[in-house]
């Protein structure tokens, strides 16, 4: 009897040195810290270019606190992602990063996002030093605890939005803040609907929290806080103090939740939002009518 042929699986080719530490770093993610920059948009002061100037900082700090993160939780699950079908492809995962290397990135980028925080005022110190700990708490418990871990991310971006308004100092309604929190548990919940799709697809080995997360479940929470959402935000443009014409963008957010729920159930694209956000035609559109048509209310008001 003639032996089974063995299937040959191609791997992509490696990556050079400094390739792999950009992959590493997830320039991609980047488009989260986006975020920082609500405060000055929805305070109306996009004249000002010392804000501005603040503003930019204050995004670089966290860009670089966020990868640091990242590498930090790379070198954590490190055996986990390369039983992965898609995070094995990560950088330090295939070897492609030293360990040492990695460990010294996130040294030198927490050094230069709390010295950025420094320059900024201790109350930015402050909000940074509170970013790195719920990273660091996510990375070694909180992502292992069903919900615990989706309300940590929500988290994220809270402080994200808070951050951005100290460091321009302006004051940021709790409405956005709200809407921020809610907006990043449906991005999370999407994201998890996704891991679960694809790893009964794959039969491969998910993160350990999804054993207590179930399609259903997941689905009807998502649905949940996607209402939510559009409530928070709706109810937030018909209280503004400055303007209720915000009214008009309710449409574009109505439509970017829907198209996104749209993509997670009939492509099953929930896995890695921020692909979708940067790379889906209709969703980059009407993210852009929605901040051309804010600022342009936010300025003639």
């Amino acid at each position: 009897m003639e032996a089974p042929a063995r299937q040959l699986v191609e791997l992509p080719q490696r990556r050079s040195l400094p390739a792999a530490v950009i992959a590493a770093l997830r320039p991609r993610q980047w488009s989260k810290n986006l975020l920082v920059f609500a405060g000055i948009v929805f305070a109306a002061k996009l004249g000002d270019a010392g804000r501005w100037g603040e503003a930019v900082a204050c995004f670089v700090a966290y860009c670089a606190l966020s990868s640091a993160a990242y590498l930090v939780n790379d070198l954590r699950d490190l055996e986990h992602d390369r039983l992965h079908p898609v995070k094995r492809q990560r950088p330090i995962a295939r070897g492609e990063v030293p360990v040492g290397l990695a460990v010294a990135l996130a040294a030198v980028l927490t050094a230069v996002a709390l010295g950025i925080g420094a320059w900024l005022g201790l109350v930015s110190l402050g909000f940074l030093l509170a970013f790195g700990a719920l990273q660091l708490a996510y990375s070694f418990g909180l992502k292992h605890v069903v919900l615990l871990d989706v309300f940590a991310i929500g988290g994220l971006f809270v402080i994200r939005a808070a951050a951005g308004a100290a460091a321009v100092h302006v004051r940021i309604s709790p409405w956005l803040l709200l809407c921020t929190a809610l907006l990043a548990l449906f991005l999370a919940l999407a994201k998890r609907r996704g891991e679960l799709v694809l790893v009964g697809a794959q039969e491969t080995p998910g993160r350990p929290v999804l054993e207590g997360y179930s399609l259903e479940l997941v689905d009807q929470l998502v649905t949940v806080v996607a209402s939510s959402t559009v409530i928070a935000y709706s109810l937030y443009t018909f209280t503004a103090r400055d303007s209720k014409a915000l009214m008009a963008t309710i449409p574009f957010v109505i439509f970017g939740v829907f198209r996104y729920l749209l993509l997670v159930h009939r492509d099953d694209l929930g896995e890695e939002p921020e692909q979708v956000l940067l790379k889906d035609g209709p969703i980059l559109i009407s993210v852009c009518l929605w901040v051309a048509t804010a600022a342009v209310i936010l300025a003639l008001t």
